[in-house]
């Protein structure tokens, strides 16, 4: 059953996200420079996860998908950091961030809260599986569940933030990811 817009939002700061708003996708600011920093493989996924580039595909066609959809839901968790060297709390924070994701994913099927057709986008590679069939030669283990990064789309997260009045930086010691899911209106 399809929620109300501030149901949805209410709901998925319920699920654990520090905040949520909705944002029309005709305002997300796409670019396919994000490609380029991709290829310079800084997290080292590329080439190495199915969601991640090169295997998740062309950037305009990426792009031109996510264009599609009318609206989205966007969120961000807050991580706490002992300091700005805690490599240790920004894992477990993103670890904490994805299962929020896949928790959001589930209930989204679940509920029918965003229809038929949507597309979530979260932070990073997948990170569902502890290694990435990609590495092992393997096809991907649960096409179903995996997602993309919101970068891997092209998607400016900065600018994406500013957009739904979020911080992109929630100030010292602490470290922010941001998730998406995109739908039709009023499917």
């Amino acid at each position: 059953m399809r929620m109300q817009p501030q149901e949805l939002t209410a709901h998925i700061v319920e699920m654990g996200a520090y905040k949520a708003a909705l944002l029309d996708v005709s305002l997300i600011h796409f670019d396919r420079k994000f490609r380029e920093l991709c290829e310079s493989n800084a997290c080292g996924n590329y080439g190495a996860c199915w969601t991640c580039p090169p295997d998740a595909g062309d950037i305009d066609t990426l792009i031109a998908r996510a264009k599609t959809y009318q609206k989205a839901l966007v969120y961000q968790t807050v991580g706490r950091l002992e300091d700005s060297f805690d490599i240790e709390g920004m894992l477990e924070a993103g670890k904490l961030h994805n299962d929020l994701a896949q928790a959001i994913s589930r209930w989204a099927r679940e509920a029918g809260a965003f229809g038929e057709d949507w597309l979530h986008l979260g932070a990073g590679g997948c990170r569902l599986c502890p290694v990435c069939a990609k590495r092992t030669g393997e096809p991907c283990r649960h096409p179903h569940d995996a997602m993309a990064s919101l970068e891997t789309y092209g998607v400016a997260v900065s600018e994406l933030a500013a957009s739904c009045g979020m911080k992109y930086i929630n100030g010292q010691n602490t470290v922010t990811y941001f998730g998406a899911v995109l739908f039709q209106d009023g499917e």
